[in-house]
C-alpha cells in the first residue's frame, strides 16, 4: 500500500472517538442522542401527525422489547415470524412491505446520520400516506397488544416488529431443519465441504518404523562398521537405504548402513545416527562409523503407530474439509471422502440505476454489490456463479424466482415500499413464507428471510452496500452454515479500542480492524466510513464488532463477526513498524 493509504488506515484503526468522526469532524450520532436525550422533542416531518409513521413505542412495548432483546437463549422460536406471505394482503394504498418496523421510533432524523438508513418519522408507505381506519381504531382499543415479535394475529396487514439481531441470526440457522444428504466423491472435489462421518484411520500412521532423517541406521553402541551388501562392488560408496525402497537385510549389532529420511529402518537398527554427528574412518581394510557421544536407542527413530493407530478417530463429523484435512486423509489412505455437498446459491442485484462499468453518470451509479457478493460466498464455501442483474420489473423478479433451482437466492435491493421495490409483492405471488421481516440491527433493518419451498430460501438484502453486508452476516451467513452442517463458530470476544455509539433499541454492525494495546493486548479499533451506503471501511477491516443497543466503552469486550478471509492488518502491525513493501511489490 502507498504511504497515503497506510495514513488513512492508521487514522481509521485509531478507532472512533467522541469527538472524531469520518470527514466531519465529528461523529453524526452524537448529535442524534443529544435530540433524544435533550430537553426538546424531536422533530416531526410534514405532514407526521402523532398517529402517522412507525408511530411511538408505548412503555409496554418498550420493556416487552427489551425482554425479547435479552439475548439469543431467550427462545428465538417464540420470536420467528412465520406467516405466508399470501397471508399478508396488501390493503389499498399500501405497497405490502413487512419490513417497516418500530425498533427505533424515538431516533430523530437527520439526512446525514450513516447510523440511520431510515427515517423512523417516515409514513409506513412514503408514497401512499394510509388514514387510520375504523377497524384500525377497534383493533387498537378492544385487542391486546401482540407478545413478543409475531404480528397482531387479527390483522394480517399489521407491520411486523423488527427481530432483535440476536434472534434473527437463530433463526436463519434453525431454518435448516437438515442439510443436504451426503455425496461420496473424490479428495480433489471435497475442498471446502463439511465431513458427513467422523474421519477414522484406515493405517497405522507411519505404516512402518522411518527415519526421520538422514545419516545411517545403527545397530547397538558404537562404533560400527559400514560393510557393502552381498552383490556390491567393494570400492565407493556403500549403498545407503532409500526413501520407498523395503529393506531386505537385518542389520547385525554393531553394523551400520545409511539411510534417508522417510526410509524404512531396516530391522534390527536400533536408531539413526544423523549424517552431521557421525564420522568415517578406515579401519583394516574396511571403514568405521563413530559418534561424538553415545546413541540412545530410539533416536531419530518415527516409531509405526506414532502419530496414530488403525481405527483412531482423526477428526469428527461436521470438521470443515480444509486442504490440511485432504494431506490428512490421503496420509490416513483414503481415496474419497463421504460429505456433506457446499450450498448452491444464485445472486440477484436490483435496479435500474446500476451500472456495470465506467463512472457514475446520469444519476446511475457503479454496481458495487454484484462483483462483491459472488467471492464473498465463495469464501464462505458456497458455489456461486457471478451475480446476475435485473431491472426494476416485476415480472422480471418473479421469473427469475420461479426459475431458479439454486438452495438460497440472495437479492439485493427492493425489500422497501417503493414503487419498484418489487421483493415482497413477488414473494406473496409465489406463496413463500416469511421467516424473519426486518431485523432491529444498524446498518441493513430492512432485511428479510423467505422459505421459498423446502429446503429452499431467499435472503433478502438491502440495497446499501454495507447494510448488504450487515444482511449478508446476519442472516446469509448463518443459513449457508447450516445448509453446509457446519457447526456453529463460538462466540469470538475482543476489548473495543474505542467508544462506539448505538442506537437505544438497535444492535450495531460496526467495521473494525485489529491492533495491539500494551494493557488490553489485541483489540478491535473502529473505523471510520461505516455509513450504510459506505464499503471504505469494511474494506480495511478484520471483522464486525457486534454492538449492544446503547453502545460500548472502550475496553468493552464484544462479540466479533471475523471476515472469511485472512487478517488484512495483522494484529501485531503498526504505522510505525518498518517494511521494505511498497505498492508495486518490490522490494
Amino acid at each position: 500500500m502507498t504511504g497515503g493509504q497506510r495514513d488513512d488506515r492508521a487514522r481509521g484503526a485509531a478507532g472512533a472517538t467522541p469527538d472524531e468522526g469520518g470527514s466531519h469532524g465529528g461523529d453524526p450520532f452524537d448529535d442524534a442522542l443529544a435530540l433524544v436525550n435533550g430537553p426538546r422533542r424531536p422533530p416531526e416531518r410534514p405532514g407526521a401527525g402523532a398517529g402517522a409513521g412507525t408511530g411511538s413505542v408505548t412503555g409496554a412495548e418498550a420493556r416487552s422489547g427489551a425482554q425479547a432483546r435479552s439475548g439469543p437463549g431467550t427462545g428465538a422460536e417464540a420470536a420467528t415470524v412465520r406467516m405466508s406471505y399470501t397471508a399478508r394482503a396488501a390493503t389499498p394504498g399500501d405497497a405490502g412491505d413487512t419490513s417497516r418496523t418500530a425498533s427505533t421510533p424515538d431516533i430523530p432524523y437527520t439526512p446525514d446520520d450513516p447510523f440511520a438508513p431510515d427515517d423512523p418519522f417516515a409514513p409506513d408507505d412514503p408514497f401512499a400516506s394510509r388514514t387510520p381506519s375504523p377497524s384500525d381504531a377497534r383493533h387498537a382499543s378492544d385487542t391486546p397488544a401482540p407478545t413478543g415479535n409475531r404480528p397482531d394475529p387479527t390483522d394480517p396487514t399489521a407491520p411486523t416488529p423488527a427481530l432483535p439481531w440476536h434472534a434473527a441470526r437463530d433463526i436463519a440457522r434453525r431454518a435448516v431443519t437438515e442439510p443436504p444428504a451426503p455425496r461420496t466423491s473424490a479428495l480433489a472435489t471435497a475442498l471446502g465441504r463439511t465431513l458427513a462421518a467422523p474421519l477414522t484411520a484406515l493405517t497405522d500412521l507411519p505404516s512402518f518404523d522411518t527415519s526421520a532423517m538422514d545419516g545411517w541406521a545403527v545397530a547397538g553402541p558404537g562404533p560400527w562398521r559400514l560393510d557393502h551388501p552381498a552383490g556390491t562392488p567393494e570400492s565407493g560408496p556403500a549403498a545407503g537405504i532409500l526413501a520407498g525402497h523395503a529393506p531386505t537385510e537385518v542389520l547385525l549389532d554393531g553394523q551400520a548402513i545409511a539411510i534417508a529420511t522417510g526410509a524404512r529402518v531396516p530391522a534390527g537398527a536400533t536408531a539413526v545416527l544423523r549424517s552431521e554427528h557421525g564420522e568415517v574412518r578406515a579401519s583394516g581394510g574396511g571403514r568405521r562409523l563413530y559418534a561424538p557421544r553415545p546413541v540412545p536407542p530410539g533416536q531419530d527413530i518415527r516409531p509405526r503407530g506414532q502419530e496414530c493407530r488403525r481405527g483412531d478417530q482423526l477428526l469428527p463429523a461436521g470438521a470443515l474439509v480444509t486442504p490440511a484435512v485432504l494431506g490428512l486423509a490421503a496420509a490416513a489412505g483414503y481415496d474419497e471422502l463421504t460429505a456433506h455437498p457446499r450450498p448452491r446459491a444464485e445472486v440477484f442485484v436490483l435496479g435500474d440505476e446500476l451500472l456495470a462499468s465506467g463512472l457514475p453518470e446520469e444519476g446511475r451509479i457503479r454496481d458495487a454489490l454484484g462483483p462483491m457478493l459472488a467471492p464473498w460466498l465463495h469464501a464462505l464455501g458456497v458455489e456461486a456463479a457471478p451475480a446476475r442483474p435485473l431491472a426494476d420489473d416485476a415480472g422480471a423478479l418473479y421469473e427469475a424466482l420461479a426459475a431458479s433451482t439454486a438452495d438460497v437466492v440472495i437479492t439485493t435491493g427492493g425489500t422497501a415500499s417503493g414503487p419498484v421495490d418489487h421483493v415482497h409483492p413477488t414473494l406473496r405471488r409465489l406463496g413463500a413464507e416469511a421467516l424473519v421481516d426486518g431485523v432491529a440491527v444498524r446498518p441493513g433493518h430492512p432485511m428479510l428471510l423467505a422459505r421459498l419451498a423446502p429446503g429452499r430460501h431467499l435472503v433478502g438484502l438491502p440495497g446499501n452496500p454495507l447494510a448488504a453486508v450487515s444482511g449478508l452476516c446476519t442472516l446469509a451467513e448463518p443459513l449457508l452454515s447450516a445448509l453446509a452442517a457446519r457447526r456453529p463458530a463460538p462466540p469470538y470476544r475482543v476489548p473495543l479500542a474505542a467508544p462506539v455509539h448505538g442506537p437505544p433499541r438497535d444492535t450495531r454492525l460496526v467495521p473494525v480492524a485489529y491492533r495491539d494495546d500494551e494493557r488490553y493486548g489485541l483489540m478491535a479499533a473502529p473505523l471510520h466510513f461505516h455509513g450504510p451506503a459506505m464499503l471504505r471501511g469494511i474494506a480495511a477491516a478484520d471483522a464486525l464488532a457486534v454492538v449492544p443497543p446503547g453502545g460500548a466503552q472502550r475496553g468493552d469486550e464484544l462479540e466479533l463477526l471475523e471476515l472469511p478471509w485472512p487478517a488484512g492488518w495483522s494484529a501485531g502491525w503498526t504505522p510505525e513498524a518498518p517494511t521494505d513493501w511498497n505498492a508495486s511489490g518490490e522490494r
